[in-house]
């Protein structure tokens, strides 16, 4: 028996499989790789200088992977002839996107520090950084995730919301993940920043809840802005500002919700609804407030987790290959024990 138990610690090493632990903290690369934070950051300061929106799309792809079965980067896989994955589900098909900022991220880290810094983690610290080059709070970021093994399209397709959703919707699907109204709407401001496409807000120009009208939530102009952005049968992937500020982190987004001008339904539900309203007025006057609440909250949605096995992926985008024979070796070794 104790072959058995030396030989299966030793495979799990040579694969980088592990179970995933429930323990997270900061620095935990302080060892095996001081300089990981300040490579991250590097590459997405490269990134936002050639485009500053992508720093904005490589933020939201923290909330498309955690609520997942939780923030193991199952989000990044690419389909295979057996798995379908997340890229293509409904929330994410033509909307997410910068994977390209992930991969050049990834390089760098393996480059410095090779098998050691995990793809779900280069995804937490990254969205952090995404915030604090906009303007926005810095918070510390607590690591130690391992990256899934499989992701599933069926999943993401299940629990992701729409751009539709209503904040009742959204209050039950927060909670869900124990997270509560005021996480529910501190998070909902990372859409301080970015765009959105139109095709995400058609309905809400023309056809609000098969009404044949628009949203009467919507301020009169800024429908008619909307309405020339975005017209009836028009290219649903032309994109708008999702506040007045869009390369900025701050209020703004909250400010815009209390006048009518949220872009996405998602958005001005969050003011429209009587319990998600207080949190709304209150950061549109208080920024500080806001920064520290959404801070909070991006560290506890990070600390969703599945519980499943996991590794440390060489490429972002495929699991690790094993080895040829090894599982074999290793079944005929645990039956002789």
């Amino acid at each position: 028996m104790g072959y058995t138990l030396l030989f299966f610690f030793i495979l799990l090493q040579s694969l980088n499989l592990f179970a995933i632990s429930t323990t997270l903290k900061p620095y935990f690369y302080s060892r095996t790789c001081p300089k990981a934070e300040f490579i991250v950051k590097e590459v997405m300061k490269k990134a936002m200088k050639r485009e500053t929106r992508s720093i904005a799309s490589v933020m939201r792809l923290q909330f498309h992977d955690c609520f997942v079965n939780g923030c193991d980067a199952s989000l990044l896989l690419d389909d295979t002839p057996n798995m379908l994955g997340e890229k293509l589900a409904l929330s994410n098909i033509n909307s997410l996107r910068s994977y390209e900022v992930v991969d050049e991220i990834k390089e760098a880290l393996e480059q410095a520090c090779p098998g050691v810094v995990s793809c779900a983690d280069l995804l937490i610290i990254a969205a952090r950084d995404a915030v604090v080059l906009s303007g926005g709070p810095y918070w510390e970021v607590k690591l130690g995730r391992l990256d899934s093994l499989t992701a599933s399209q069926e999943d993401s397709n299940q629990i992701m919301p729409s751009p539709r959703s209503n904040a009742t919707y959204l209050i039950d699907l927060f909670s869900r993940f124990n997270l509560s109204v005021q996480d529910l709407v501190s998070l909902s401001g990372s859409h301080s920043i970015g765009k959105g496409r139109c095709f995400s807000i058609v309905f809400r120009l023309y056809n609000q809840s098969g009404s044949g009208r628009p949203d009467p939530s919507i301020e009169p102009p800024f429908r008619e802005k909307l309405d020339k952005l975005c017209p009836l049968g028009g290219d649903g992937n032309v994109t708008g500002d999702l506040d007045a500020t869009p390369e900025l982190f701050d209020n703004q987004y909250f400010k815009d919700l209390m006048n009518g001008r949220g872009f996405l339904n998602s958005d001005e539900t969050l003011f429209t609804n009587s319990i998600t309203r207080e949190y709304v007025e209150e950061y549109s006057v208080d920024q500080e407030r806001f920064f520290n609440d959404f801070a909070e909250g991006m560290v506890k949605m990070g600390d969703l987790q599945s519980g499943r096995p996991g590794e440390i992926r060489r490429d972002c985008r495929v699991v690790n290959s094993y080895r040829p024979g090894v599982a074999v070796l290793f079944e005929t070794s645990n039956k002789k024990g």
